[in-house]
């Protein structure tokens, strides 16, 4: 079994004592003992892959509470679940690592129903289709961070994700005069040094609770079967991960937030989750 590296990263500057005090002086009783340095903290080089296992009877999966619970013990900003609510709250949020003609269909699904969702973009994405990305910025959505390249954060360099995510970050800026504190792991790779790096960049990381395999544009398997497999899966404070590129998704998504709204559930941007 191979023993996890390790990346020390310093979170604050400790002062170094110049000289300690140890015996007692004869015009004082009291002895002046050096402090000792904080701990520094170390983060991880283990690659985590996520995981938040399949919700049902509205009941989330014990490995998406885990997960939450990681991420609050280490005092990380990120989130994949909302276990502070006490309604029934869902947040909508969609991967775009390319377009494939499915994107303004969301759109307008979403604008009829009235529901504010996040996108996750990388930057060709952003690049190559600007009147798309303009058209989420002004309707009220989130443009998240994906990064530019799409690597595993957990097999780059620190230097490295400052690049990808400063890249995405300034060609928004830039180009849109827009800028949202939201960043996703590309492929969900990450580790606890890449957490830590992208927290000091200004940036929640925004996982997930309830997903399915609706990524693979050859295993595509209808509407319905969209609409059954995330109607299945919804659960309190579910943060839902579907990707844009998927044509299922963009017929089902109509039914699925009517439907959860009949179960009694009400969709939340993630500017909304504190």
């Amino acid at each position: 079994m191979s023993i996890p590296q390790y990346e020390t990263i310093t979170e604050s500057t400790i002062q170094n004592t110049t000289e300690s005090t140890t015996e007692k002086q004869t015009n004082s009783p009291e002895t002046t003992v050096t402090p000792e340095p904080m701990a520094e903290r170390i983060y991880s080089n283990e690659k985590i892959a996520h995981s938040y296992g399949v919700a049902k009877n509205g009941v989330v999966n014990e490995i998406s509470i885990n997960a939450q619970k990681f991420f609050e013990t280490n005092k990380f900003n990120a989130f994949c679940l909302d276990t502070k609510s006490k309604e029934k709250v869902l947040y909508l949020t969609f991967d775009c690592g390319y377009e494939n003609g499915y994107t303004s269909k969301i759109l307008d699904t979403l604008k009829e129903k009235n529901v504010n969702a996040a996108f996750f973009c990388t930057l060709p994405q952003v690049k190559e289709n600007p009147e798309l990305i303009k058209r989420m910025i002004d309707e009220g959505h989130i443009v998240g961070n994906h990064s530019v390249t799409h690597p595993s954060f957990a097999e780059i360099s620190t230097d490295q994700m400052i690049t990808e995510v400063k890249g995405m970050e300034e060609y928004l800026q830039k180009n849109f005069n827009y800028s949202e504190p939201y960043f996703r792991f590309p492929k969900g790779e990450y580790n606890e040094v890449a957490l830590n790096q992208i927290n000091k960049l200004g940036y929640t990381c925004v996982f997930w609770s309830l997903a399915y395999a609706d990524w693979d544009l050859n295993n595509q398997k209808g509407k319905n079967y969209a609409y059954e497999k995330v109607v299945s899966r919804l659960h309190p404070g579910a943060v839902i991960l579907l990707h844009s590129v998927s044509p299922d998704n963009a017929s089902a998504l109509s039914d699925i937030i009517d439907e959860a709204r009949r179960q009694g559930y009400k969709f939340l941007s993630l500017r909304d989750y504190n």
